[in-house]
């Protein structure tokens, strides 16, 4: 079957990253796959080689005239441009049946999802009318469309030479290692400061981007405040670039704890079974607190872990819990395991659309 991906890059690393990792395992198991993206530019670090089966279509304001495939994806309830829905109006009326096209949507641990998974929403006005588009949500339980988790994965994180690659970085692997990935989280102060002050040196890896920003923002803030606050230099700072979506599984699988932000990274710290922290999207209207509590009631962490959530999230006032990954990473592998038993994402959305849109 031909997929067609529509993409608006709200958050490049992770709409982009979704929609791309989505692409890929759709061409490994042997689907042509269009990805319609309005801007193109992360790819080009986070898949600098591309990949066989997919292609890229820069979606502008007048798309290029293509058919439409037999499957539709609109990812986060990004609408496609009228003149390809006109278009798949047109081949439904000529084939009697409709592509299957599916509104990918965001991931939540709350309840709605189990309730919202599969439902029609069909489509009363525009160039659409008529048509039928269903709801698909990743999710923790059994009654939503899992997680995406590509059938080489087990493959490839169990060759994985974990001090060959921290070697090949130039990190010490006896050394306590931590990723942030993160946006402006309140508490990064507190985080800088703790590890300085734990008595154990630490390999701090600190992404490309915001993360970057909102670090040496921190640091100049502590300079300031606390002078010679790492004067033992048990804090060692290592700035990365822009890294691959390989890579970056390569980076999780490599530390001790990890920071991490938005949706596909939370995924991948789950599947890397290490230790990790997720920091939410921050909305004005906290919206993303209750967002939280419902994954963590999923996670079932550790007290200390679910506090350092709460605090990292800025949902909890007070002093940031302390980083102990070694007395976190038994249940760590334990919600990989979980995660492994839900069901597969790409899988699910193949059997739906064989069923031309019937979950």
């Amino acid at each position: 079957m031909r997929w067609d991906i529509f993409c608006k890059v709200i958050d490049n690393h992770g709409d982009a990253g979704v929609c791309w990792r989505l692409a890929v395992e759709l061409a490994t198991r042997g689907h042509p796959v269009r990805l319609w993206i309005d801007d193109p530019s992360p790819l080009q670090w986070m898949a600098p080689q591309g990949w066989p089966g997919v292609q890229v279509v820069p979606w502008t304001g007048t798309p290029p005239p293509l058919s439409p495939g037999e499957v539709v994806i609109e990812a986060f309830g990004c609408d496609p441009p009228d003149p390809f829905v006109a278009a798949m109006a047109a081949a439904a009326s000529a084939r009697g049946t409709q592509p299957a096209w599916f509104n990918l949507e965001y991931l939540s641990a709350e309840p709605y999802v189990e309730r919202t998974h599969g439902l029609p929403s069909p489509v009363g006005h525009g160039p659409g009318a008529g048509l039928v588009k269903r709801f698909f949500y990743p999710g923790f339980t059994q009654g939503t469309g899992g997680l995406l988790r590509e059938n080489e994965l087990a493959r490839r994180q169990a060759a994985f030479d974990r001090k060959a690659w921290l070697r090949d970085a130039g990190l010490d692997a006896a050394l306590q290692v931590v990723s942030l990935f993160c946006y402006e989280p309140p508490a990064l102060p507190q985080l800088l400061r703790q590890l300085a002050e734990s008595g154990r040196a630490t390999q701090l890896l600190v992404t490309a981007g915001r993360a970057s920003t909102a670090t040496q923002e921190a640091l100049a803030r502590l300079a300031t405040e606390i002078p010679g606050w790492n004067a033992a230099g048990n804090l060692r700072l290592h700035w990365l670039p822009l890294l691959s979506q390989r890579e970056y599984d390569h980076l999780l699988w490599s530390c001790d704890f990890n920071l991490v932000r938005g949706e596909d990274s939370l995924v991948r710290a789950l599947l890397a079974g290490v230790p990790f922290a997720w920091q939410l999207y921050p909305q004005d209207d906290c919206a993303h607190h209750p967002k939280l509590e419902a994954f963590l009631d999923w996670l079932d962490p550790p007290p200390r872990l679910r506090d350092f959530f709460l605090a990292w999230n800025g949902v909890a006032t007070g002093a940031l819990p302390t980083v102990e990954p070694a007395q976190w990473r038994a249940h760590a592998g334990q919600a990989r395991a979980r995660v492994l038993a839900l069901p597969e994402l790409v899988a699910g959305l193949e059997q739906a659309a064989r069923g031309h849109g019937r979950i």
